[in-house]
């Protein structure tokens, strides 16, 4: 078995296409296609259907394509060790994160990159904390930055990094005048547009306005964080979200005005997640190290304010 029949193998299971595989491999695809054939036979199972085309995975490649993909990646890790000793850190981190936690990643990649100028990182997006999860223990990605709750932190390191507070941001003529925080029953009132329903964000939302016997029907649903922000800054509709994403830092040239969300004010651990068999690569060690020196939890913080009725509740 040799390490470019595995990445083939995965190459394939990722693109779901022979000659997009082929390409990203920088091989023919006869080439591609043979190096698949004989971990086939030296393995001694179909891995992949195919007749003209790729038409999915045997059962025994659903369940060996994660073995693969941990196997390539002990192999990177090891080259990029061997790589640290005799250069410093080097390679590339495979980072994701989720719709609202941009800005704590490019604080952490801004000094990751700037400790070790070698080292690469490749971001992936927008993810939801199912996808995080799912694509850390695949050994898909090296780190990721989210949400976590404790039932889902099982074969993952995790590093606290900070707490997001919730916020509701409007125009000021939305308002009212004077407001210095507003509970959840007035922010029901409020024309809203939020994120769906499948983000761990909207789902704390929904669980703070159910605490108060209130279902939410936001009037726009957005699919994105700059959706989002676009209909918000339109001045028709108000928002609620993280402290670090609707930051009113400047507002007098956004227009907006946040204000702290109370009765309950709801605090959520944000983490960085390491699967636990890839925690001694040297550019993970490197990128956790670099996280834990910058203190988020104090750069990014947010004042407690005085509660209507119920105190802080936490959500790690």
């Amino acid at each position: 078995m040799q390490f470019r029949q595995l990445e083939y193998f995965v190459a394939v299971a990722d693109e779901h296409h022979f000659a997009r595989a082929a390409d990203k491999c920088f091989v023919s695809q006869p080439a591609l296609s043979a190096g698949i054939a004989k971990l086939e036979d030296e393995l001694g199972v179909a891995l992949i259907n195919r007749v003209h085309a790729f038409e999915g995975l045997t059962p025994e490649g659903e369940r060996l394509v994660g073995w693969a993909r941990r196997i390539l990646a002990e192999h990177d890790a090891l080259k990029a060790e061997v790589s640290a000793m005799q250069t410093g850190v080097g390679g590339t981190l495979r980072l994701g994160v989720g719709p609202t936690t941009a800005a704590a990643a490019v604080t952490v990649i801004r000094a990751f990159c700037a400790r070790h100028p070698l080292a690469h990182v490749r971001l992936s997006e927008h993810l939801s904390a199912p996808e995080l999860q799912r694509r850390l223990r695949g050994f898909e990605l090296d780190a990721g930055i989210g949400y976590l709750s404790p039932g889902d932190q099982d074969g993952l390191h995790v590093l606290p990094l900070y707490e997001e507070r919730y916020v509701l941001a409007a125009s000021p003529e939305l308002l009212p005048a004077g407001a210095t925080q507003i509970g959840w029953a007035d922010a029901a009132r409020l024309p809203l547009v939020l994120l769906n329903e499948r983000m761990r964000v909207r789902q704390a939302i929904d669980d703070a306005f159910a605490a108060h016997g209130i279902e939410i029907d936001p009037q726009v649903v957005a699919e994105s964080v700059a959706s989002l922000s676009a209909h918000v800054h339109g001045g028709q509709w108000a928002t609620i979200g993280p402290h670090t994403l609707l930051s009113d830092d400047g507002s007098s040239s956004s227009g907006l005005r946040t204000l702290p969300l109370v009765d309950p004010e709801i605090t959520i651990t944000i983490v960085l997640a390491i699967n636990a068999a890839a925690r001694d690569a040297a550019a993970v060690r490197a990128f956790a190290a670099t996280a834990a020196a910058l203190r988020l939890r104090e750069r990014l913080g947010y004042p407690r304010v005085a509660s209507l009725g119920g105190g802080p509740v936490s959500r790690p």
